[in-house]
């Protein structure tokens, strides 16, 4: 075990974590001109981010289970190469058909990496700094959304939607070299370690856990893929493309107050994220004729929202000891299902109530999550007698 903190290794994982969002959410911005490209409908190249959320569903635990036993960094090596491969076949992809199996198994392959990283991330740090190292390593998603994606958009609008897919397979042979370079090797489990997929679910902690970050997920992946009828709703002269950089730039604040406090008051950390996510929800319907009003709830949602995945981490990774790759490798499932599910409750909220309460998705979320945090914080954070902290 290192006595200090393996900052360039953190830094790849890190850039790693903006690859994985950048690619699964890239498509978005420029299905027109995937479909021109391919000849097909906008309907059916949009599945390229539901065949991505499907293969991460499918394949991640069982690929997490199958591989515990492996060496961490050959196996990260070759999930990264694969995934350059996946990467580079949709670059150059003739075909739908083939378009969508490439996504499917970048998507499986993002499952595991991301199963991999928060095991590796603890194998590798001190105990002490946990929290502060799966902060850092999850800075790279928010970063992803708020700057990998609309640059991922803008290289497919001004050079063509090859260029986009052909960034991200360039990205991931940069994040192989310095992996290959800079990321030290962990063990895997031990055989006579490992603990069977059905009893690792049965830990004392981690359903918990997962019920929080699945709600947390749906109250804000809801509103956030149904922003636009909102602030159409609203009328408030709000531009959507500032609106999403603010909450990007506050989702990265939300990563570094985690990593400040994460490993001091982890449980009054999560405790007040999701009390101010939730509150989030309420501004934005009660302010939704007021910019100043939206932008301060957009800054108080993305501050709350962005430290989601480190702070549930830590303590999945901490009850589940030596399973902490399986118990992580829940994570991405739920995330992914949290998505499918807002996608559809999204709509249909949209079209029997309305995009102006849309946020109140947020809210109702945010107080489930919060309420079981609150009915199982000693089994989310055993061994902690003051509910303070």
């Amino acid at each position: 075990m290192p006595d200090r903190l393996p900052l360039p290794s953190l830094l790849v994982f890190a850039l790693l974590g903006f690859l994985l969002i950048s690619t699964e959410t890239m498509p978005a911005g420029i299905l027109p001109q995937i479909a021109s490209g391919l000849q097909t409908s906008e309907g059916l190249v949009g599945q390229l981010v539901s065949a991505y959320a499907l293969g991460t569903v499918v394949v991640t635990i069982p690929a997490i289970v199958l591989t515990r036993r492996f060496r961490r960094k050959p196996l990260f090596l070759i999930g990264i190469a694969a995934f350059l491969l996946a990467n580079t076949a949709a670059a150059l992809s003739p075909h739908i058909a083939l378009s969508l199996l490439a996504r499917f198994v970048a998507g499986g392959l993002s499952g595991m990496l991301w199963g991999m990283l928060a095991g590796y991330t603890v194998r590798i740090t001190p105990p002490a700094s946990a929290g502060r190292a799966l902060s850092l390593v999850a800075a790279g998603a928010p970063v992803g959304i708020a700057f990998g994606t609309p640059l991922g958009t803008w290289l497919g609008v001004t050079f063509g939607w090859r260029w986009s897919f052909g960034g991200l397979a360039v990205l991931t042979a940069v994040v192989a070299a310095l992996a290959v370079l800079i990321v030290p090797d962990a063990p895997g489990q031990q055989t006579s370690a490992r603990m069977p997929l059905g009893r690792v679910i049965r830990i004392p902690g981690v359903v918990p856990v997962l019920l929080v970050i699945f709600a947390w997920m749906v109250g804000n992946t809801t509103t956030y893929t149904y922003i636009a009828p909102f602030l159409n709703a609203a009328g408030s002269g709000v531009a959507i493309e500032v609106l999403l950089v603010v909450f990007g730039l506050a989702s990265i604040a939300g990563i570094v107050v985690t990593a400040a406090l994460v490993d001091r008051h982890p449980r009054a950390l999560l405790v007040a994220s999701l009390a101010g996510f939730s509150i989030a929800g309420v501004v934005l319907v009660l302010g939704s004729h007021s910019p100043t009003a939206i932008y301060c709830a957009i800054a108080l949602w993305g501050l709350t929202f962005g430290g989601a995945s480190p702070q549930l981490q830590r303590p999945l990774s901490a009850v589940s000891g030596d399973d902490a790759d399986v118990a992580n490798s829940f994570l991405p499932v739920a995330f992914n299902l949290a998505i499918f599910v807002a996608g559809i409750f999204g709509a249909v909220v949209l079209t029997t109530v309305g995009g102006l309460l849309l946020p109140v998705t947020i809210t109702v979320f945010g107080v489930l999550g919060l309420l079981v945090v609150l009915r199982c914080r000693n089994a989310i954070y055993p061994g902690r007698a003051d509910p303070t902290t």
